[in-house]
C-alpha cells in the first residue's frame, strides 16, 4: 500500500525537517495520520520526497524528509486541452478526470453557447478552485508534475493562439478518426465545445485557424464524456495509454 501523497510548494530538501503549509495540513488532520507515519511529498518540480511525520499539531505540521526518489510518469504527449465551461460540477469532472489521463494545459473557454455568465471576480475564484482540483488529481494519481489551469479566454482568443502542437476539434461528421491522424504527433492543442454544439461561426473559424475536425464515433457525446474519450484515444495513440 503506498503512502498518502500531499503536494507543499516550498522547497525540499533531504535530511531536513520542514513545517508544512495549510493544505496539506488540512489533508493529514482529514486522514487522521499521527507522529510516525511515512508520507510522500512534490513540490510540483518533478520527482517526489519520502518523508516522516514528526510532529502533527491542529494548525502546524513538522515532517523530516527522509530520500528523494527521481520519478517521471508524464506523457510523451502534450495535450492542450480548451474546455468550454459547462453548468454545475461538470468542468471540475473533466479537469479532475483530464489530469488524471496526462493532460498538460487546460484552458477553460467561453463559447457563444457556453451558458455560464459570471464576473471576472467570482471567475478568478473559479479558476483558483479549478488549480487545487488539478492539484488534488495529481496527489491522487501520481503525477508531480502540476499541470496549469489557465486563465479562461474567449474561443476565439484560444483558438487563434500560434504554436507547434496539432489543432482538433471534435465533430460527428468529421473525415478523419483519432487512427487516421499522422502518427509522429507529439503535442495537440484539443478543442471541446459546449452543450449545444460550436456555431456555424464558430465551426468556421476553426477551419480557418486549421483546426482538424475529428470523429469519435457514431454517437453524440455530451460535452464532459466528449473530452474524456478524446483524450483518452489520443493518449492511447500518441501517448503512454496501452
Amino acid at each position: 500500500m503506498r503512502n498518502p501523497r500531499f503536494y507543499d510548494p516550498q522547497t525540499l530538501t533531504v535530511s531536513t525537517e520542514v513545517e508544512l503549509g495549510d493544505d496539506a495540513i488540512q489533508h493529514i488532520r482529514v486522514l487522521r495520520l499521527k507522529a510516525g507515519n511515512d508520507i510522500t511529498l512534490f513540490n510540483g518540480l518533478g520527482g517526489q520526497y519520502n518523508a516522516t511525520l514528526i510532529d502533527v499539531q491542529k494548525r502546524s505540521c513538522t515532517v523530516h524528509i527522509n530520500a528523494f526518489e527521481q520519478t517521471y510518469n508524464e506523457s510523451p504527449l502534450h495535450l492542450h486541452l480548451g474546455q468550454v465551461i459547462s453548468r454545475g460540477d461538470r468542468m471540475e469532472f473533466v479537469i479532475q478526470k483530464a489530469v488524471e489521463l496526462g493532460v498538460n494545459e487546460i484552458t477553460p473557454l467561453i463559447s457563444e453557447r457556453c451558458g455560464v455568465k459570471i464576473n471576472a471576480e467570482r471567475m478568478q475564484k473559479k479558476q483558483q478552485q479549478w488549480q487545487k482540483i488539478a492539484i488534488a488529481a495529481c496527489e491522487q494519481s501520481g503525477r508531480n508534475i502540476i499541470p496549469r489551469i489557465h486563465n479562461t479566454e474567449q474561443l476565439q482568443a484560444w483558438c487563434s493562439a500560434t504554436d507547434t502542437a496539432t489543432k482538433l476539434t471534435l465533430h460527428p461528421r468529421a473525415k478523419h478518426s483519432i487512427n487516421t491522424l499522422p502518427s509522429d504527433i507529439n503535442a495537440i492543442r484539443l478543442l471541446i465545445g459546449p452543450e449545444g454544439g460550436l456555431t456555424d461561426e464558430e465551426i468556421k473559424l476553426t477551419e480557418t485557424l486549421h483546426f482538424t475536425e475529428t470523429l469519435l464515433g457514431p454517437r453524440v457525446l455530451r460535452t464532459e464524456t466528449a473530452a474524456l474519450t478524446a483524450i483518452t484515444a489520443l493518449q492511447c495513440r500518441f501517448g503512454d495509454l496501452a
